[in-house]
Parts: C-alpha cells; sequence; structure tokens
C-alpha cells in the first residue's frame, strides 16, 4: 500500500525547491519527461492495445499533443515567468505596479482511462511549468497504461517534485483527503462534485473537465458529405469514448435524409471497407470494460424499446465489448440516449425546422464541452456561435481544437468544467497571480492621506467621485 501522506509530504517539501527554479530548469524536467515517453511509445501502445484495442495510430496522436505542449511550453515559459508590468492608475501614480505568478504549491492531476497519456501529461506540463510538484493518480480502469505511466515517469522525475499513484477509488479519496493546493479532475459530473466538495475542505483551486452532451448543427447550406464525414469520425473515434465527441447531431429537415445516408455510407467506409464487418475492423476500438459496456447496452435497448429507427448499426458482442457505429433516427427527449452522455459510437440524428428550433432544444441540456458547426452561409454560422455556449467550438469540423493548439485554452462551462488548460493558458491555471505594488522612498513618499485628513485630501477623493 503506498504510503499517500508520506509522499504527499515529501511533494509539499519539494515544492520550494520547485518554486525556485529557472524556466530553464523548469523546461529541461519536462524534455525529460516527454524523452522518456516517446522512448517508451512501445509499451503505451501495448497497454492501449490491451485496454481498448486500440490501434499504435491512436496512441501515437496522444503523443503528438504531449510533444507539441511541451515543445511549445518549454520554448516560452521563461518568459511567462518575468514580471508582469501594469499600468498606473490615479491612486498608485508614482509608485510601481507589476504581477508576480508564482507556483501554487502542490498539484494532483485525477485523471481518466479514454486517452491516459495526454489526459495525464498535458495537466503535467502545466504545473510543472509554473513550478509545482505534481501527483498523478490515473484511472483504474486502464491499469496497463497506469503501469507504464508510473514506471517511466518515476524512473527520470525526482520523488519529492512528481509522484504517481496507481489505484481505485479508496486511493482517491485518500489523496483527496490531502491539502493539495489544485486538483485537475478529468471525468464525470458526479465525481466532479465529489471533488469540489474535497476541495473547499482546503480551500484548493480546482479545474474539472467533465464533458457532457456536445451538438453538432447541420445547417441547411453544409456540404453533407463533408459533413456526414467528419462527424461520422468524431463519434467513432475511440469508440465514441472522447469527451468532445459529437454526441446527438441537429440536421436541418431540408437535408435530413441525405445527411443520414451520407452518415450512413462514411461509417462504412471508415470501419468496414472490405466488407468482413465493423467487428474486425482494425481501427474501431472497444468499450472499456464491462460496466461501461453494459451501460451502452441498456441505451441501445431503451431506444429500440421506445421506437427508435437503427439507420445502421445497433449490433454488440459482449465477450469484447463490441458496439458497431450506430446512427439512430426517430427519437424522443424520453429515451435514455437524449438524456445521457452515451461515451460509445451511437449516434442521434434530430431533425430541426429553424434556428429557434434547434438552439432550443441545445438549451434543455447543459452547456456543453464543445459544440460543432457546419455550415457555408457565414450569418447561420454567426447566428449559431452567437446563440449558443460552449467550452470550445469548431465550424465545419470536430475533435481538432482539443489538444492540438496550444494557443487555444480548452475546458468548459459549469457543467461541463470549471477552469482551462493549454499553453500560457495553463501556466496561469497552476500559478497565483501575485499583485505587487512597490512604494519609493524620499520624494515620491507622499503621505497626504493618512490621518488627520487635510483639505488638500478631501478635495482630491470629492473630485475623484465626481468623475
Amino acid at each position: 500500500m503506498q504510503d499517500v501522506k508520506a509522499r504527499f509530504a515529501d511533494l509539499r517539501k519539494g515544492s520550494r525547491a520547485m518554486a525556485a527554479t529557472t524556466g530553464a530548469q523548469r523546461a529541461d524536467r519536462l524534455k525529460r519527461m516527454l524523452a522518456a515517453v516517446l522512448a517508451s511509445k512501445q509499451r503505451f501502445y501495448d497497454a492501449a492495445h490491451t485496454e481498448m484495442k486500440a490501434c499504435d495510430l491512436d496512441v501515437a496522436a496522444q503523443l503528438v499533443m504531449v510533444k507539441s505542449e511541451v515543445d511549445f511550453v518549454a520554448k516560452h515559459v521563461t518568459a511567462w515567468m518575468k514580471p508582469r508590468k501594469v499600468r498606473n492608475s490615479a491612486a498608485t501614480l508614482g509608485k510601481k505596479c507589476y504581477i508576480l505568478h508564482e507556483p501554487k504549491g502542490v498539484v494532483l492531476n485525477l485523471s481518466t482511462w479514454n486517452a491516459p497519456i495526454a489526459i495525464a501529461l498535458v495537466p503535467a506540463i502545466a504545473a510543472i511549468s509554473a513550478g509545482n510538484s505534481f501527483a498523478l493518480k490515473p484511472s483504474e480502469l486502464a491499469p496497463h497504461s497506469a503501469r507504464v505511466l508510473k514506471e517511466v515517469l518515476e524512473a527520470v522525475m525526482a520523488p519529492e517534485e512528481f509522484a504517481v499513484f496507481e489505484g481505485g477509488p479508496e486511493v482517491a479519496q485518500e489523496l483527496l483527503a490531502q491539502p493539495f493546493n489544485h486538483i485537475y479532475y478529468t471525468g464525470g459530473q458526479r465525481v466532479g462534485r465529489m471533488v469540489m466538495k474535497a476541495a473547499a475542505e482546503n480551500f484548493a483551486g480546482v479545474t474539472l473537465e467533465m464533458g457532457g452532451k456536445n451538438p453538432a448543427i447541420v445547417d441547411a447550406s453544409a456540404v453533407i458529405d463533408n459533413a456526414a464525414r467528419k462527424i461520422a469520425w468524431g463519434r467513432v473515434a475511440n469508440a465514441g469514448q472522447v469527451c468532445v465527441a459529437p454526441d446527438y447531431v441537429l440536421v436541418h429537415e431540408s437535408v435530413r435524409d441525405r445527411f443520414v445516408a451520407a452518415l450512413v455510407a462514411a461509417m462504412g467506409s471508415m470501419y468496414n471497407a472490405d466488407g468482413a464487418g465493423f467487428e474486425n475492423s482494425a481501427e474501431l476500438m472497444r468499450i472499456i470494460n464491462d460496466q461501461h459496456f453494459a451501460r451502452v447496452s441498456r441505451l441501445l435497448q431503451d431506444a429500440r424499446e421506445k421506437g427508435a429507427k437503427f439507420a445502421t448499426g445497433g449490433q454488440t458482442r459482449a465477450e469484447d465489448r463490441f458496439v458497431a457505429p450506430t446512427v439512430l433516427t426517430d427519437l424522443t427527449e424520453d429515451m435514455l440516449v437524449m438524456q445521457e452522455e452515451i461515451f460509445a459510437p451511437i449516434l442521434p440524428v434530430i431533425p430541426f425546422r429553424d434556428r429557434e428550433e434547434a438552439t432550443a432544444i441545445i438549451e434543455r441540456r447543459t452547456k456543453p464541452l464543445a459544440l460543432y458547426i457546419y455550415a457555408k452561409d457565414r450569418a447561420a454560422i454567426d447566428w449559431f456561435l452567437a446563440h449558443t455556449t460552449a467550452g470550445s467550438t469548431v465550424v465545419n469540423h470536430n475533435l481538432i481544437q482539443s489538444g492540438t493548439n496550444p494557443r487555444l485554452p480548452f475546458g468548459g462551462v459549469n457543467h461541463s468544467g470549471i477552469g482551462r488548460i493549454g499553453g500560457e493558458t495553463g501556466f496561469m491555471e497552476m500559478s497565483n497571480p501575485r499583485s505587487v505594488v512597490e512604494q519609493p522612498l524620499g520624494m515620491l513618499d507622499l503621505t497626504f492621506n493618512l490621518p488627520p485628513y487635510s483639505k488638500t485630501y478631501r478635495k482630491l477623493i470629492e473630485k475623484a467621485i465626481q468623475g
């Protein structure tokens, strides 16, 4: 059993030394971590294939995200650490005003299983760049990846600066009992609430990434085949187990039939190109475990019993947790697929008459992590952007906003998340922006505003109030 309290004490002690590191030293740690991860890529490939039947390219995409983030952060971290001078106000004339971004201290990342490398390491990159020590608790649902992460990272990172804790909910609960300064969590809303409550005990900062029901809007002006192919990929990638995957499609009724036909064709061309069946596709991953497979099977059975039509798919196989790419039509609001985040290769398609009806459907749900708009009409694009809200939005594509550009902040809104990560935004998220005002001594060290108040000071205050 890992001694969580003792390891936390080591990390807290190490956080003092980390706070004193230079930008070059932090960049060196990140590069060392990246080199170790890339050198072990085959181990990560094997682990992911065992867990979800992932192909190597699925895992390599995570490594690309991590490398991109490290390269960007290592290049800029020294500049981000510099004091940031700000303009004076009338009240601070003659004084020096600036912001120091100091480390928060010890950061915990409660990571998840669907992209175990990227979700473990992107928050780590942010925390280390800001000068924090770091604790990682990978998901027990991806135990092979968790083992590789622990062995690879702890071999190259100092134990007082970086610790990896394997295990299940009991380990997470023990970690949450420690007075971390900031907690990063990726997962569902139920556990997200538990994390926030635990963080409140120590007034720790939190970053929560919790997903949700992400809509894709297909306008009447959309290029239908193009939209269908991209949405099919976005829904079926990682067997639909992606937090920013489109969870349902709102398609204008005038192009609904064409879109459904194109969607079915696209899924077949990508995941059944040889006609051997979806179950034999090398690119179609599996549901992570039996519990989630049972949940997905329940969603399909509920939709079937309540009258949904299956344009394609619907087949499942329990022995290897296979779920075929599935397109559902003729849906009603009481169906579970319209109420729960699906997290599987199942895509409901709902027609809409006008823009207001589309946004009304979206507003019946909590604010999404991602929203996608497919249209050629600029007015339609601008209208949907102005009348919806989401953590991120992509026009005429999907999934490409997450982990692909470190200049773009990533996160959710309310139920779909709190806080942002990525590049400089991640550095800021893991830092305390400390305001500093320096009062020079000598001629400019005026004290006429101290009691007993002078007539001059009273006049200045009255003038300031009057504007």
